[in-house]
């Protein structure tokens, strides 16, 4: 999934996904979903617009609008440092020591000699511009359909899944972070 590869275009709609470190559910095992949520709303106080998303136990995918003049790597680094600060406090205090030793093993040399202990998140994010309606559509059900999806099993219906914009659209669910519906592009 991961792509490395830089987004310097500034403004349009992107499909983004990112990955914890190896995989690990740092998600679920340090229960981000509230602070992602958190996220999504500061997001949104920055003018930037939630479409659609879905947050995984171990990914993130969303559809976001990001206005002229802001860069989504920018966007997605920011958030993903700051996360990645959070993942390591909760599993701390939630004495998850087995994955911060999995996390510490991942620090390249690099990054080690500026003070980074862990790793949280793959190297890259995966980002893509939405050209076409179509496109879009696709996106937003590629996600809305992966809680139900392959191995994961995570709820019977898309629209079931707590930490999703399924809701949303499938049922006209209030939102738990403001959305904008894909209507309204």
């Amino acid at each position: 999934m991961s792509v490395r590869e830089d987004h310097w275009k500034e403004g349009g709609v992107f499909f983004c996904s990112f990955t914890c470190y190896k995989w690990l559910p740092l998600f679920e095992r340090a229960d981000m979903y509230d602070w992602i949520h958190d996220w999504f709303r500061r997001l949104h106080a920055e003018h930037n617009r939630l479409i659609g998303y879905v947050i995984m136990p171990n990914h993130l995918h969303m559809l976001l609008l990001v206005p002229e003049g802001t860069s989504v790597n920018k966007l997605l680094a920011e958030g993903k440092r700051f996360m990645a600060y959070a993942i390591r406090k909760r599993l701390e205090a939630g004495g998850h020591e087995d994955l911060l030793a999995v996390m510490a093993e991942g620090v390249r040399n690099g990054d080690a000699a500026r003070g980074q202990k862990y790793r949280a998140f793959e190297t890259s994010s995966d980002i893509k511009e939405c050209w076409s309606e179509t496109f879009l559509h696709q996106k937003l059900e590629y996600m809305h359909a992966n809680p139900v999806s392959g191995k994961w099993s995570l709820a019977e219906d898309p629209a079931l899944y707590p930490y999703s914009s399924a809701a949303f659209y499938e049922r006209n669910a209030e939102p738990m972070v403001p959305l904008l519906h894909v209507s309204e592009l």
